[in-house]
């Protein structure tokens, strides 16, 4: 049984689609990144597997259930990306009230209340109102109201937006404790490093559908090298793309990624012993942020039979 499962989930509004056919499995227990650009449809994809947008067409079931599934949904935590907390309620009351809604007996809610608040970094916060909070602290307390109900799911859209880098350390380790206790974490998100430091696989996404999913392990390998040489010839690109993978070259510049940076002095002796005279060589591990633009901007690189021509 799958965390998340979606086959063709569509979402219109009117003749503009928002979605168009999110087809995904989430492994339960892993933290799982979902990445697009902005309007690609990730908020809407959220909304609609937690049943607070309907879809248009398609299937979807989280914890083995169909979206919608009021049991279910007892075991979901969820922190939106634009949220409205009542400014009058202090942080243990506005707790106390989630706890309400999830059922939680009022010795349950004592219990987890503070150890939540100090979880997130406001155990001395318990009786100040929201209103007095700043965007970090509202962020941290809607967090922790994600987290009250001990989910086996949790869906956070933009945890990080307004936190200063303690307060993302602070959701980094939040998140790991998650993972270590059996807990699946569905993040989207736009700071790419905060995703490549916390996620165990990523999906990457473009009008609602998915164009790519990696595991991050696979992904921190390689070495992208940026060559300026005299002239790129046929030879050079056959040579390179036996050595690697994704080359593309254009004038007297040529890209390739490795797999092993041990390469490079061969890459260098080659170029020597052919006669091609190289100006510059510059490495660079593959990023996060390399593939995420590379895939989601559509930025194909050129076919290696067209580069050899």
């Amino acid at each position: 049984m799958h965390a998340i499962s979606t086959h063709d989930l569509r979402k219109e509004f009117g003749r503009k689609v928002a979605v168009a056919g999110l087809t995904l499995n989430v492994d339960q227990g892993e933290v799982f990144g979902f990445l697009g650009p902005n309007g690609a449809g990730k908020t809407t994809s959220i909304k609609m597997l937690l049943d607070l947008t309907h879809r248009t067409s398609g299937e979807a079931e989280l914890l083995g259930k169909p979206i919608g599934n009021r049991a279910t949904r007892a075991h979901v935590g969820y922190l939106p990306e634009h949220f409205r907390f009542y400014p009058w309620l202090k942080a243990a009351e506005f707790l106390d009230l989630h706890g309400k809604l999830y059922g939680l007996s009022s010795a349950e809610r004592a219990k987890r209340i503070p150890q939540l608040l100090t979880k997130v970094g406001l155990g001395d916060r318990a009786e100040t109102t929201l209103k007095a909070f700043s965007k970090g602290m509202t962020q941290r307390i809607g967090l922790a109201q994600a987290l009250m109900n001990d989910p086996k799911l949790v869906i956070l859209d933009e945890p990080t937006s307004g936190l200063d880098p303690i307060g993302r350390k602070l959701v980094r380790d939040i998140i790991g404790d998650l993972r270590e206790q059996g807990t699946t974490v569905f993040v989207n998100s736009h700071l790419l490093s905060e995703i490549e430091k916390t996620c165990d696989r990523v999906a990457f996404i473009r009008e609602g559908r998915v164009l790519e999913v990696h595991a991050m392990d696979d992904m921190s390998e390689g070495v992208r090298l940026w060559l300026r040489v005299k002239a790129v010839t046929p030879e050079l690109v056959a040579y390179l793309s036996g050595l690697g993978e994704e080359v593309s070259a254009e004038r007297q510049h040529i890209e390739v990624t490795i797999h092993d940076e041990a390469i490079i002095p061969q890459i260098v002796n080659w170029l020597t012993a052919n006669n091609h005279a190289l100006y510059e060589l510059r490495p660079q591990a593959v990023s996060l942020e390399d593939r995420f633009i590379r895939v989601v901007q559509g930025k194909e690189l050129r076919p290696l039979a067209e580069l050899a021509t």
